[in-house]
């Protein structure tokens, strides 16, 4: 197979809990698709070894990389923070004979993404119609609560590296206050990413159980959902209709933050495997109820996105602008 330019390209998207790989042998043509578990692996090189002689990639000779990590990058050293891997970006591109390793926050590359989604890639929850040229917002809850948005300039969209999911819980209500209370007694500062996260519904779960003097099941985020999705446990039922109340907060907050009437996005594992029991919850409700900014918010559309892969898309947008 004969490539233009430099393809095939190496993409990864690396979170706390898997590292996936893919070829980009063209522009936006994704293939060769791994799923790696980061524990199997001591190192990200290791990893990416791993994929790199594995029966999808072997024998490939790779040029330009691109990663996606779940994490700040802001210097040559990446310390992961719900991983222990740490790297330097320099040392990986020499080690593997890349002409260039980008590697940018997981969260800036799935924003980077949102312009090229479509209808089978997504889908809207609730009412509202986007705003050309207008930022656009995105979150996502999974192992983290990953926050980021995108800015219209006349040279294109700008990503903006955020780590908003830990900015300061607030809760709208008794409920989510005796949350806050709960959480306080085992942390010192309660992020958002304490409740919106695989832990964060342990969390909610052990916080409302406790409060309801109810006995604490030793269950774990799957089988909470699972549990609640089926409508087996009452407790779990409520748990996930909190945490959906929570991020609709957390969406409007977003929102409002960066006049994202463009629309707001969620990404992340944890919504698309939720389903109808997202939309139909009151994720929109909440995302609406501002008082005074109820209005503006209603204009405003919120997407759940579909795509299995959509970092792939975003880190493969930021690795063609080092073409430019």
């Amino acid at each position: 197979m004969t490539y233009l330019r430099s393809y095939p390209n190496l993409l990864a998207d690396i979170g706390g809990t898997n590292a996936r790989f893919a070829l980009e042998t063209a522009p936006g043509k994704h293939e060769a698709i791994l799923v790696l578990p980061c524990a199997h692996y001591p190192t990200l090189s290791d990893a990416i070894r791993a994929y790199l002689t594995s029966p999808v990639a072997a024998g490939v000779k790779i040029k330009k990389a691109g990663v996606a990590i779940a994490n700040p990058v802001h210097s040559d050293v990446v310390q992961m923070t719900n991983h222990h891997w740490s790297f330097s970006i320099q040392a990986v591109q020499k080690e593997f004979d890349f002409q260039t390793l980008l590697v940018v926050n997981d969260f800036k590359a799935l924003a980077m993404a949102l312009p090229f989604l479509d209808h089978t890639q997504k889908y809207q929850v609730g009412t509202g119609q986007p705003q050309n040229n207008s930022a656009i917002g995105l979150l996502g809850a999974g192992t983290g609560l990953g926050v980021s948005g995108l800015i219209p300039t006349k040279h294109g969209w700008v990503a903006l590296d955020s780590e908003g999911g830990h900015t300061s819980f607030s809760p709208t209500n008794q409920r989510e206050m005796s949350i806050l209370q709960f959480a306080l007694q085992k942390y010192k500062h309660v992020s958002s990413e304490r409740l919106m996260s695989g832990a964060g519904i342990q969390l909610i779960y052990q916080a409302l159980a406790s409060n309801q003097n109810l006995t604490v099941d030793d269950i774990d985020t799957p089988e909470i959902t699972r549990r609640g999705l089926n409508n087996e446990c009452p407790v779990c039922r409520e748990v996930l209709s909190t945490f959906c109340e929570l991020l609709g907060t957390m969406a409007s907050n977003l929102a409002i933050t960066l006049g994202a009437k463009g629309g707001i996005y969620i990404g992340g594992g944890i919504v698309p495997r939720l389903g109808e029991f997202f939309s139909t919850s009151n994720f929109r409700q909440r995302f609406e109820q501002k008082g005074r900014f109820a209005n503006y918010l209603g204009q405003i559309p919120t997407y759940v996105i579909t795509e299995p892969y959509p970092a792939f898309i975003g880190v493969s947008a930021l690795l063609a602008q080092t073409d430019q």
